[in-house]
Protein backbone atom coordinates (compact mmCIF):
# COMPACT_ATOMS: atom_id res chain seq x y z
CA UNK A 1 0.00 0.00 0.00
CA UNK A 2 1.62 3.25 -1.36
CA UNK A 3 0.79 5.55 1.58
CA UNK A 4 1.08 2.73 4.76
CA UNK A 5 4.61 4.62 6.15
CA UNK A 6 2.99 8.03 5.61
CA UNK A 7 0.51 9.97 7.81
CA UNK A 8 -2.12 12.28 6.30
CA UNK A 9 -1.86 16.03 7.37
CA UNK A 10 -2.65 19.25 6.36
CA UNK A 11 -4.03 18.22 2.76
CA UNK A 12 -0.72 15.91 1.96
CA UNK A 13 0.82 12.43 2.55
CA UNK A 14 4.07 12.98 5.19
CA UNK A 15 6.90 11.07 6.65
CA UNK A 16 6.22 10.71 10.18
CA UNK A 17 8.34 12.38 13.28
CA UNK A 18 10.72 9.43 13.68
CA UNK A 19 10.79 5.75 11.82
CA UNK A 20 9.11 3.65 14.23
CA UNK A 21 7.42 0.97 12.72
CA UNK A 22 4.55 -2.21 13.56
CA UNK A 23 3.41 -4.80 11.84
CA UNK A 24 -0.06 -5.22 9.94
CA UNK A 25 -0.55 -9.18 10.14
CA UNK A 26 -3.05 -11.79 8.18
CA UNK A 27 -4.84 -12.91 10.57
CA UNK A 28 -6.03 -15.41 8.76
CA UNK A 29 -2.15 -16.73 7.98
CA UNK A 30 -0.08 -15.03 10.71
CA UNK A 31 2.00 -13.64 7.96
CA UNK A 32 2.68 -9.64 7.99
CA UNK A 33 0.46 -7.69 5.23
CA UNK A 34 2.59 -4.37 5.68
CA UNK A 35 3.74 -1.65 8.31
CA UNK A 36 2.62 1.39 9.26
CA UNK A 37 4.33 3.92 11.29
CA UNK A 38 3.94 5.01 14.98
CA UNK A 39 2.77 8.47 15.40
CA UNK A 40 4.60 10.46 18.36
CA UNK A 41 3.45 13.15 20.39
CA UNK A 42 4.81 15.71 17.68
CA UNK A 43 2.86 14.02 14.95
CA UNK A 44 -0.43 14.49 16.89
CA UNK A 45 0.48 18.95 17.59
CA UNK A 46 1.28 19.07 13.59
CA UNK A 47 -1.95 17.01 12.87
CA UNK A 48 -4.05 19.24 15.49
CA UNK A 49 -2.29 22.50 14.79
CA UNK A 50 -3.46 21.79 11.60
CA UNK A 51 -7.05 21.28 11.87
CA UNK A 52 -7.17 24.12 14.31
CA UNK A 53 -5.93 26.44 11.47
CA UNK A 54 -8.45 24.99 9.21
CA UNK A 55 -11.46 25.24 11.65
CA UNK A 56 -12.41 29.08 11.08
CA UNK A 57 -12.62 28.83 7.10
CA UNK A 58 -13.98 25.09 7.12
CA UNK A 59 -16.56 25.86 9.65
CA UNK A 60 -17.82 28.89 7.91
CA UNK A 61 -18.59 27.29 4.81
CA UNK A 62 -22.87 27.40 4.37
CA UNK A 63 -24.58 23.84 4.10
CA UNK A 64 -24.73 24.11 0.41
CA UNK A 65 -21.21 23.66 -0.21
CA UNK A 66 -20.80 21.01 2.90
CA UNK A 67 -23.69 19.06 1.04
CA UNK A 68 -21.39 19.32 -1.96
CA UNK A 69 -18.61 17.79 0.00
CA UNK A 70 -20.33 15.10 1.19
CA UNK A 71 -21.88 14.40 -2.41
CA UNK A 72 -18.38 14.03 -3.57
CA UNK A 73 -16.98 11.94 -0.66
CA UNK A 74 -20.03 9.63 -1.01
CA UNK A 75 -19.63 8.93 -5.14
CA UNK A 76 -16.01 7.72 -4.64
CA UNK A 77 -16.13 6.24 -1.47
CA UNK A 78 -18.98 4.34 -3.61
CA UNK A 79 -16.43 3.44 -6.71
CA UNK A 80 -13.63 2.10 -3.59
CA UNK A 81 -15.82 0.20 -2.17
CA UNK A 82 -14.16 -2.92 -3.44
CA UNK A 83 -11.34 -1.78 -1.93
CA UNK A 84 -12.41 -1.15 1.32
CA UNK A 85 -13.83 -4.55 1.88
CA UNK A 86 -10.96 -6.31 0.18
CA UNK A 87 -8.50 -4.67 2.98
CA UNK A 88 -10.83 -5.01 5.64
CA UNK A 89 -10.65 -9.02 4.78
CA UNK A 90 -7.10 -8.67 4.48
CA UNK A 91 -6.10 -6.79 7.71
CA UNK A 92 -8.99 -8.07 10.25
CA UNK A 93 -9.88 -11.37 8.83
CA UNK A 94 -13.48 -10.93 7.96
CA UNK A 95 -15.58 -13.03 5.53
CA UNK A 96 -15.31 -11.80 2.09
CA UNK A 97 -19.17 -11.94 1.75
CA UNK A 98 -19.27 -10.00 5.34
CA UNK A 99 -16.47 -7.74 3.91
CA UNK A 100 -18.44 -6.60 0.93
CA UNK A 101 -22.16 -6.77 2.33
CA UNK A 102 -21.71 -5.24 5.50
CA UNK A 103 -18.14 -4.23 6.98
CA UNK A 104 -17.58 -2.08 3.91
CA UNK A 105 -21.12 -0.18 3.17
CA UNK A 106 -21.72 0.61 6.46
CA UNK A 107 -19.22 3.08 6.01
CA UNK A 108 -21.13 4.29 3.46
CA UNK A 109 -24.26 4.34 5.17
CA UNK A 110 -23.09 6.42 7.55
CA UNK A 111 -22.27 8.99 5.11
CA UNK A 112 -25.30 8.75 3.41
CA UNK A 113 -27.24 9.46 6.85
CA UNK A 114 -25.22 12.98 7.95
CA UNK A 115 -25.37 13.66 4.58
CA UNK A 116 -29.48 13.54 5.06
CA UNK A 117 -29.14 14.99 8.42
CA UNK A 118 -27.62 17.88 7.11
CA UNK A 119 -29.67 18.79 3.78
CA UNK A 120 -32.66 19.51 6.62
CA UNK A 121 -31.12 20.16 10.01
CA UNK A 122 -31.64 23.26 11.35
CA UNK A 123 -29.02 25.31 13.13
CA UNK A 124 -31.16 28.59 14.38
CA UNK A 125 -34.17 28.52 16.59
CA UNK A 126 -36.25 30.67 18.94
CA UNK A 127 -36.98 30.78 22.41
CA UNK A 128 -39.26 33.49 23.78
CA UNK A 129 -36.70 36.63 22.34
CA UNK A 130 -33.42 34.52 22.66
CA UNK A 131 -32.18 32.98 19.46
CA UNK A 132 -30.36 29.43 19.92
CA UNK A 133 -27.30 28.53 17.66
CA UNK A 134 -26.16 25.39 17.00
CA UNK A 135 -22.46 25.75 15.91
CA UNK A 136 -19.13 23.21 15.32
CA UNK A 137 -17.70 22.68 18.53
CA UNK A 138 -14.39 22.72 17.06
CA UNK A 139 -11.03 19.89 16.35
CA UNK A 140 -12.47 16.08 17.21
CA UNK A 141 -9.90 13.71 17.82
CA UNK A 142 -11.08 10.52 16.89
CA UNK A 143 -9.90 7.57 18.38
CA UNK A 144 -11.63 4.33 16.34
CA UNK A 145 -11.32 0.13 17.14
CA UNK A 146 -10.41 -2.36 14.69
CA UNK A 147 -13.67 -5.01 14.66
CA UNK A 148 -15.82 -3.12 12.86
CA UNK A 149 -13.08 -0.72 11.52
CA UNK A 150 -14.53 1.33 8.38
CA UNK A 151 -17.68 1.30 10.37
CA UNK A 152 -16.57 3.01 13.31
CA UNK A 153 -14.19 5.62 11.34
CA UNK A 154 -17.28 6.92 9.45
CA UNK A 155 -20.07 7.58 12.00
CA UNK A 156 -17.80 9.49 13.48
CA UNK A 157 -15.79 11.27 10.38
CA UNK A 158 -18.97 11.51 8.36
CA UNK A 159 -21.26 13.43 11.06
CA UNK A 160 -18.22 15.63 12.26
CA UNK A 161 -17.52 16.59 8.34
CA UNK A 162 -21.43 17.57 8.15
CA UNK A 163 -21.37 19.46 10.90
CA UNK A 164 -18.56 21.86 10.10
CA UNK A 165 -15.86 20.40 12.36
CA UNK A 166 -11.88 19.55 11.88
CA UNK A 167 -10.61 16.41 13.04
CA UNK A 168 -7.64 14.30 13.78
CA UNK A 169 -8.34 10.33 13.57
CA UNK A 170 -6.02 7.76 15.20
CA UNK A 171 -7.21 4.03 14.19
CA UNK A 172 -6.56 0.97 15.73
CA UNK A 173 -3.36 0.03 14.47
CA UNK A 174 -4.18 -3.51 14.45
CA UNK A 175 -6.27 -2.72 11.44
CA UNK A 176 -5.28 1.16 10.04
CA UNK A 177 -5.26 0.09 6.21
CA UNK A 178 -9.29 0.75 5.53
CA UNK A 179 -8.57 4.60 7.51
CA UNK A 180 -5.66 5.06 5.12
CA UNK A 181 -8.07 4.49 1.53
CA UNK A 182 -10.49 6.61 3.26
CA UNK A 183 -7.91 9.04 3.32
CA UNK A 184 -7.31 8.79 0.12
CA UNK A 185 -11.31 8.83 -0.59
CA UNK A 186 -11.65 12.25 1.12
CA UNK A 187 -8.65 13.59 -0.16
CA UNK A 188 -9.40 12.78 -4.33
CA UNK A 189 -13.42 14.38 -2.44
CA UNK A 190 -11.64 17.78 -2.33
CA UNK A 191 -11.91 17.62 1.67
CA UNK A 192 -9.98 21.49 2.05
CA UNK A 193 -6.45 20.97 3.78
CA UNK A 194 -6.68 20.77 7.66
CA UNK A 195 -9.62 19.49 7.61
CA UNK A 196 -9.15 15.91 8.16
CA UNK A 197 -5.85 14.21 9.34
CA UNK A 198 -4.88 10.72 9.77
CA UNK A 199 -2.44 9.98 12.72
CA UNK A 200 -1.71 6.17 12.52
CA UNK A 201 0.04 4.65 15.78
CA UNK A 202 -0.60 3.01 19.52
CA UNK A 203 -2.82 4.17 22.35
CA UNK A 204 0.13 5.35 24.76
CA UNK A 205 2.07 6.88 21.81
CA UNK A 206 -1.01 8.84 19.61
CA UNK A 207 -4.15 8.09 21.29
CA UNK A 208 -3.38 9.93 25.02
CA UNK A 209 -1.65 12.46 22.98
CA UNK A 210 -4.99 13.07 21.40
CA UNK A 211 -7.25 13.24 24.22
CA UNK A 212 -4.89 14.92 26.16
CA UNK A 213 -3.61 18.01 23.71
CA UNK A 214 -5.20 21.31 24.98
CA UNK A 215 -6.41 22.56 21.37
CA UNK A 216 -8.88 19.83 20.78
CA UNK A 217 -12.12 20.41 21.81
CA UNK A 218 -13.69 17.05 21.69
CA UNK A 219 -12.59 13.37 21.74
CA UNK A 220 -15.07 10.59 20.44
CA UNK A 221 -13.32 7.09 21.23
CA UNK A 222 -14.97 3.79 20.84
CA UNK A 223 -13.06 1.05 22.52
CA UNK A 224 -12.70 -1.24 25.54
CA UNK A 225 -14.10 0.35 29.07
CA UNK A 226 -10.69 -0.04 30.30
CA UNK A 227 -9.23 2.28 27.41
CA UNK A 228 -12.40 4.93 27.64
CA UNK A 229 -11.78 5.45 30.79
CA UNK A 230 -8.43 6.23 30.75
CA UNK A 231 -9.31 8.54 27.30
CA UNK A 232 -11.41 10.30 29.82
CA UNK A 233 -9.08 10.92 32.68
CA UNK A 234 -6.79 12.24 30.18
CA UNK A 235 -9.28 14.20 28.88
CA UNK A 236 -10.10 15.62 32.09
CA UNK A 237 -7.76 18.54 32.80
CA UNK A 238 -8.91 20.65 29.33
CA UNK A 239 -12.59 19.94 30.62
CA UNK A 240 -13.28 18.51 26.57
CA UNK A 241 -16.58 16.98 25.96
CA UNK A 242 -16.16 13.00 25.70
CA UNK A 243 -18.16 10.39 24.04
CA UNK A 244 -17.34 7.01 24.52
CA UNK A 245 -19.00 3.81 23.15
CA UNK A 246 -17.11 1.24 25.15
CA UNK A 247 -17.51 -2.55 25.71
CA UNK A 248 -20.90 -4.84 26.34
CA UNK A 249 -21.90 -7.94 27.41
CA UNK A 250 -25.88 -8.20 26.09
CA UNK A 251 -28.36 -10.45 27.28
CA UNK A 252 -31.06 -11.75 24.51
CA UNK A 253 -34.11 -13.21 26.70
CA UNK A 254 -36.34 -15.86 25.15
CA UNK A 255 -39.78 -15.36 26.50
CA UNK A 256 -41.67 -18.84 27.57
CA UNK A 257 -43.89 -18.34 24.25
CA UNK A 258 -41.22 -18.25 21.37
CA UNK A 259 -40.54 -20.66 18.84
CA UNK A 260 -37.37 -22.45 20.47
CA UNK A 261 -35.83 -23.31 17.37
CA UNK A 262 -36.05 -20.44 15.85
CA UNK A 263 -35.29 -17.95 18.36
CA UNK A 264 -32.07 -19.86 19.38
CA UNK A 265 -30.94 -20.45 16.02
CA UNK A 266 -31.20 -16.49 15.12
CA UNK A 267 -29.23 -16.33 18.97
CA UNK A 268 -26.19 -18.40 17.78
CA UNK A 269 -26.37 -16.68 14.69
CA UNK A 270 -25.96 -12.97 16.01
CA UNK A 271 -23.53 -14.05 18.70
CA UNK A 272 -21.00 -15.16 15.90
CA UNK A 273 -21.14 -13.26 13.36
CA UNK A 274 -18.18 -11.43 12.65
CA UNK A 275 -16.42 -14.14 14.99
CA UNK A 276 -18.27 -12.61 17.76
CA UNK A 277 -16.24 -9.63 17.76
CA UNK A 278 -19.26 -6.67 18.17
CA UNK A 279 -19.52 -5.03 21.32
CA UNK A 280 -23.43 -5.32 20.68
CA UNK A 281 -22.97 -9.10 20.14
CA UNK A 282 -26.03 -11.11 21.70
CA UNK A 283 -23.57 -13.26 24.15
CA UNK A 284 -25.97 -14.13 27.09
CA UNK A 285 -28.71 -16.40 26.02
CA UNK A 286 -31.48 -16.40 28.84
CA UNK A 287 -34.23 -19.14 28.22
CA UNK A 288 -36.75 -19.89 30.65
CA UNK A 289 -35.95 -23.15 32.55
CA UNK A 290 -38.28 -25.64 31.65
CA UNK A 291 -37.25 -24.57 28.07
CA UNK A 292 -32.98 -24.76 28.95
CA UNK A 293 -32.62 -28.22 27.48
CA UNK A 294 -34.07 -27.67 23.97
CA UNK A 295 -32.46 -24.74 23.99
CA UNK A 296 -29.26 -26.35 24.25
CA UNK A 297 -29.63 -29.30 21.83
CA UNK A 298 -30.59 -26.51 19.00
CA UNK A 299 -27.58 -24.08 19.90
CA UNK A 300 -25.53 -27.38 19.33
CA UNK A 301 -26.85 -28.30 16.03
CA UNK A 302 -27.05 -24.26 14.49
CA UNK A 303 -23.18 -23.66 16.25
CA UNK A 304 -22.16 -26.72 14.17
CA UNK A 305 -22.97 -24.88 11.37
CA UNK A 306 -20.93 -21.90 12.21
CA UNK A 307 -17.97 -22.90 9.67
CA UNK A 308 -14.71 -21.13 10.68
CA UNK A 309 -12.45 -20.66 7.49
CA UNK A 310 -10.30 -18.67 5.29
CA UNK A 311 -12.06 -15.17 4.54
CA UNK A 312 -12.08 -16.29 0.90
CA UNK A 313 -13.33 -20.33 1.01
CA UNK A 314 -17.20 -19.43 -0.07
CA UNK A 315 -18.54 -21.52 2.64
CA UNK A 316 -16.80 -19.54 5.52
CA UNK A 317 -19.52 -18.65 8.20
CA UNK A 318 -16.92 -16.98 10.31
CA UNK A 319 -13.03 -16.11 10.07
CA UNK A 320 -10.76 -15.32 12.64
CA UNK A 321 -10.09 -13.26 15.32
CA UNK A 322 -8.16 -10.56 14.85
CA UNK A 323 -5.02 -11.20 16.21
CA UNK A 324 -2.78 -13.16 18.72
CA UNK A 325 -3.40 -10.81 21.65
CA UNK A 326 -7.01 -11.45 20.95
CA UNK A 327 -6.89 -15.40 20.52
CA UNK A 328 -5.02 -15.90 23.67
CA UNK A 329 -7.71 -14.17 25.70
CA UNK A 330 -10.55 -16.03 24.43
CA UNK A 331 -8.70 -19.37 24.94
CA UNK A 332 -8.01 -18.08 28.68
CA UNK A 333 -11.94 -17.27 29.15
CA UNK A 334 -12.98 -20.41 27.46
CA UNK A 335 -10.51 -22.44 29.80
CA UNK A 336 -12.05 -20.04 33.14
CA UNK A 337 -15.40 -21.11 31.92
CA UNK A 338 -14.77 -25.23 32.06
CA UNK A 339 -12.84 -24.47 35.30
CA UNK A 340 -15.77 -23.01 36.67
CA UNK A 341 -18.48 -26.05 36.25
CA UNK A 342 -20.31 -24.64 33.08
CA UNK A 343 -21.63 -27.34 30.71
CA UNK A 344 -19.20 -27.07 27.75
CA UNK A 345 -21.58 -27.82 24.63
CA UNK A 346 -19.70 -27.61 21.75
CA UNK A 347 -16.30 -25.99 20.73
CA UNK A 348 -13.81 -25.09 23.70
CA UNK A 349 -10.02 -24.64 23.72
CA UNK A 350 -7.65 -25.09 20.46
CA UNK A 351 -8.29 -23.99 16.79
CA UNK A 352 -11.24 -26.07 15.12
CA UNK A 353 -10.28 -29.16 12.91
CA UNK A 354 -8.23 -28.72 10.67
CA UNK A 355 -7.10 -25.40 11.03
CA UNK A 356 -3.56 -24.95 12.28
CA UNK A 357 -2.16 -21.13 11.80
CA UNK A 358 -4.02 -18.19 11.91
CA UNK A 359 -6.22 -16.66 14.91
CA UNK A 360 -9.24 -18.99 14.39
CA UNK A 361 -11.51 -20.18 17.26
CA UNK A 362 -13.49 -23.23 17.68
CA UNK A 363 -17.73 -21.84 17.82
CA UNK A 364 -18.07 -22.41 21.29
CA UNK A 365 -21.33 -23.01 23.71
CA UNK A 366 -21.42 -23.02 27.25
CA UNK A 367 -24.96 -24.49 29.16
CA UNK A 368 -25.98 -24.19 32.44
CA UNK A 369 -24.12 -21.18 32.96
CA UNK A 370 -24.61 -18.68 36.43
CA UNK A 371 -24.16 -14.93 36.04
CA UNK A 372 -21.50 -14.97 38.63
CA UNK A 373 -19.14 -16.76 36.10
CA UNK A 374 -16.39 -14.93 34.23
CA UNK A 375 -17.75 -16.06 30.77
CA UNK A 376 -20.76 -14.56 32.05
CA UNK A 377 -19.93 -11.06 32.98
CA UNK A 378 -16.77 -10.36 31.48
CA UNK A 379 -16.70 -9.18 27.28
CA UNK A 380 -14.99 -12.27 25.42
CA UNK A 381 -15.25 -10.49 21.71
CA UNK A 382 -15.00 -13.87 20.10
CA UNK A 383 -17.56 -16.84 19.06
CA UNK A 384 -18.77 -17.84 22.65
CA UNK A 385 -22.11 -17.94 23.66
CA UNK A 386 -23.77 -18.73 27.15
CA UNK A 387 -26.93 -19.63 28.19
CA UNK A 388 -28.48 -18.86 31.64
CA UNK A 389 -31.97 -20.33 33.21
CA UNK A 390 -34.22 -17.73 34.63
CA UNK A 391 -37.45 -19.45 36.59
CA UNK A 392 -39.60 -15.73 36.00
CA UNK A 393 -39.67 -12.86 33.96
CA UNK A 394 -38.75 -10.47 36.96
CA UNK A 395 -36.21 -12.83 37.24
CA UNK A 396 -34.67 -12.70 33.63
CA UNK A 397 -35.22 -9.07 33.55
CA UNK A 398 -32.83 -8.82 37.37
CA UNK A 399 -29.86 -11.20 35.37
CA UNK A 400 -29.98 -9.04 32.10
CA UNK A 401 -29.64 -5.88 33.93
CA UNK A 402 -27.08 -7.81 36.51
CA UNK A 403 -24.00 -6.34 34.45
CA UNK A 404 -21.64 -3.41 34.69
CA UNK A 405 -22.55 -2.93 31.19
CA UNK A 406 -25.27 -1.85 29.28
CA UNK A 407 -24.95 -1.19 25.54
CA UNK A 408 -27.26 -3.31 23.77
CA UNK A 409 -30.34 -6.19 24.55
CA UNK A 410 -32.77 -8.40 22.47
CA UNK A 411 -35.90 -9.79 23.37
CA UNK A 412 -37.75 -12.30 21.69
CA UNK A 413 -41.37 -12.96 21.73
CA UNK A 414 -44.38 -13.69 20.04
CA UNK A 415 -46.34 -11.10 21.74
CA UNK A 416 -44.58 -7.48 20.53
CA UNK A 417 -46.34 -6.18 23.22
CA UNK A 418 -44.97 -8.17 26.21
CA UNK A 419 -41.26 -7.72 24.59
CA UNK A 420 -41.59 -3.80 24.57
CA UNK A 421 -42.84 -4.28 28.01
CA UNK A 422 -39.89 -5.90 29.03
CA UNK A 423 -37.49 -3.75 26.85
CA UNK A 424 -38.86 -0.90 28.76
CA UNK A 425 -37.30 -2.75 32.22
CA UNK A 426 -33.78 -2.87 30.48
CA UNK A 427 -30.79 -0.82 31.21
CA UNK A 428 -29.14 -1.02 27.83
CA UNK A 429 -28.64 2.29 25.04
CA UNK A 430 -30.33 -0.31 22.19
CA UNK A 431 -32.81 -2.77 22.84
CA UNK A 432 -33.51 -5.11 19.86
CA UNK A 433 -37.22 -6.85 19.69
CA UNK A 434 -37.28 -10.55 18.02
CA UNK A 435 -34.02 -9.82 15.62
CA UNK A 436 -35.02 -6.05 14.66
CA UNK A 437 -31.52 -5.22 13.09
CA UNK A 438 -30.02 -1.68 13.85
CA UNK A 439 -30.97 1.37 12.22
CA UNK A 440 -28.10 4.21 10.74
CA UNK A 441 -30.44 7.02 11.62
CA UNK A 442 -31.24 5.55 15.03
CA UNK A 443 -29.10 6.91 18.01
CA UNK A 444 -26.12 3.88 19.19
CA UNK A 445 -24.72 3.85 22.41
CA UNK A 446 -24.72 2.40 25.83
CA UNK A 447 -25.81 2.86 29.26
CA UNK A 448 -23.31 2.54 32.90
CA UNK A 449 -19.61 1.58 31.31
CA UNK A 450 -20.93 0.87 27.81
CA UNK A 451 -20.22 4.71 27.73
CA UNK A 452 -21.52 7.63 26.98
CA UNK A 453 -23.13 10.07 24.35
CA UNK A 454 -24.63 8.45 21.27
CA UNK A 455 -23.62 7.63 17.81
CA UNK A 456 -25.61 7.53 13.98
CA UNK A 457 -27.96 9.79 12.62
CA UNK A 458 -29.19 12.63 14.11
CA UNK A 459 -28.00 11.83 17.84
CA UNK A 460 -24.35 11.40 16.61
CA UNK A 461 -24.66 14.39 14.84
CA UNK A 462 -26.03 16.46 17.40
CA UNK A 463 -22.87 14.93 19.40
CA UNK A 464 -20.71 17.66 17.22
CA UNK A 465 -22.12 21.16 17.87
CA UNK A 466 -22.05 23.80 20.63
CA UNK A 467 -24.99 25.07 21.91
CA UNK A 468 -25.33 29.16 22.26
CA UNK A 469 -28.07 31.28 23.43
CA UNK A 470 -28.05 35.06 21.77
CA UNK A 471 -30.15 37.15 23.92
CA UNK A 472 -32.61 40.04 22.66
Amino acid sequence: MQNALNFYINGAWCLPDNRAKCDVVNPSTEETITQISLGTKQDVDDAVQAAKAAFPSYSGLDVAARLELMDAIIAIYQKRLKDIADIISQEMGAPKGLAQAAQAPSGLGHFMVARDVLSKYEFESKINNTTILEEPIGVCGLITPWNWPINQIACKVAPALAAGCTMVLKPSEVAPLNAIVLAEVLDEAGVPAGVFNLVNGDGPGVGSAISAHPDIDMVSFTGSTRAGIEVAKNAADGVKRVTQELGGKSANILLPDVDVQKAVSHGVHSCMNNSGQSCNAPTRMLVHADQHDEAVAVARVTAETVKAGAPDEEDTVIGPVVSETQFNRIQHLIQAGIEEGAELVIGGPGRPEGLNKGFFVKPTVFANVTNDMRIAREEIFGPVLTILKYETLEDAVAIANDTPYGLSSYIQSSDRDKAFEVASQIRAGNVHLNGAPLDNNAPFGGYKQSGNGREWGIHGFKEFLETKAVFG
